[in-house]
């Protein structure tokens, strides 16, 4: 038996291979993990609602526009959900490992993305008023 499989244990799927391997975490890093990656998800629907709301703004800005930052805004969050589960595996198994953890990759996405929309709108609500 190596260190990095649990005895009898059967896992299936990526669940079960994350468990078998390492040695648990303290639950207090495990569960601050979860609540990073929850608070990104919280993030991530409140990009894809203003998205929705964007789309459904008709006299915020005129059509073409409105629609691509609806798309972007949207699609933005979607990606900020996947990446975050991607984030809140890496960590964990880092954890789970005794690993350095992974560095954040979210934050600049987020920063960048946030910075990018909120000028097009600055401009074109400045330009159209």
């Amino acid at each position: 038996m190596t260190v990095t499989q649990r005895p009898g244990f059967r896992g299936r799927g990526w669940t079960g291979r994350l468990l078998a391997e390492g040695r648990d975490p303290d639950p207090r890093f495990s569960l601050a993990n979860e609540r990073t990656f929850l608070a990104w998800i919280r993030t991530a629907l409140a990009l894809i609602a203003a998205g929705i709301g964007l789309a459904l703004a008709e006299d915020l800005l005129v059509t073409p526009l409105r629609q691509i930052v609806a798309v972007g805004t949207a699609g933005t969050g979607g990606l900020i959900a996947a990446l975050a589960f991607r984030r809140w595996l890496r960590t964990e198994r880092a954890l789970r490992r005794a690993e350095t953890l992974p560095p954040p990759a979210l934050a600049p996405v987020m920063a960048y993305g946030l910075a990018a929309v909120s000028i097009v709108l600055l401009v074109t609500v400045l330009v159209t008023r």
